[in-house]
């Protein structure tokens, strides 16, 4: 494990990911330091994915050196899977078991003893009010209560790090609002969040941001930083202003 920086939840230092002859992802370097939201942005093809799934461990960069929660990209993808937390673009949870089932089955995948794992549960039924809805099949929530629940599974067994894909997708603002409340609370815990997102009002929310635009990072600073630097009035021009220069188009 690396501990020559205790501070630091991500490094990545010209991390690069080839297939074939296309370069998806392309000499980027940043760090994120433990307990920041860092909002990770981009259009379709800029790399996002390819990205996060090399820093999750779920795939193997080409070339540069990468560490999450002190662990080699490289050599401790397994390290990396149990340090961390991920809540993909599309709903992650089994519709055909309950609320309680769901948080048992993967309370258990994590590794939670049988005797916390039911006072956890039991605790974020009620803080998510979903006390009668504990028994009912997650396919029969509303789309809001599902991404709550689901960003709730990925942290439940209090991860260093955890990464959302698209959380908010499709639902109300009202809902996207609870669910940032969420993120700054984990965020004060100590859990590092690394978000994407394609709301650019949600950029604002963030403590830095980073713009990918065809596989290279073309921004990276806080929200406020980035409108001076680009001369823009809001996240939504500054982010139509890089991507509009995109060639790429698919991830």
């Amino acid at each position: 494990m690396n501990s020559e920086s205790p501070n630091i939840a991500i490094k990545a230092e010209k991390i690069t990911k080839i297939f074939g002859e296309f370069t998806a992802v392309d000499h980027i370097s940043f760090e994120v330091k433990k307990g920041e939201i860092f909002g990770f942005l981009g259009a379709n093809g800029a790399g996002k994915t390819t990205s996060m799934r090399m820093f999750c461990g779920l795939s193997v960069p080409s070339s540069g050196t990468a560490t999450v929660a002190g662990f080699d990209v490289y050599k401790e993808t397994e390290k990396i899977k149990k340090s961390i937390g991920y809540m993909s673009q599309k709903f992650s949870l089994y519709g055909n078991l309950t609320v309680k089932e769901n948080l048992e089955f993967f309370g258990g995948i994590y590794g939670i003893p049988k005797k916390e794992l039911i006072i956890k549960r039991d605790e974020l039924i009620v803080k998510l009010g979903l006390e009668n809805e504990k028994n009912k099949l997650v396919s029969e929530l509303p789309l809001g209560w599902k991404q709550k629940l689901a960003f709730s599974v990925a942290i439940f067994h209090e991860p260093q790090i955890v990464f959302l894909d698209e959380p908010t997708g499709g639902v109300d603002p009202v809902t996207r609002r609870q669910f940032w409340n969420m993120i700054y609370e984990a965020s004060d815990r100590g859990i590092t969040v690394f978000v994407t997102t394609h709301y650019m009002d949600e950029a604002e929310y963030c403590d830095r941001v980073s713009i990918m635009v065809d596989g290279k990072i073309a921004a990276l600073d806080t929200p406020a930083n980035l409108k001076k630097q680009f001369g823009t009035q809001s996240m939504d021009d500054l982010f139509y202003e890089l991507a509009r220069g995109a060639k790429r188009s698919a991830d």
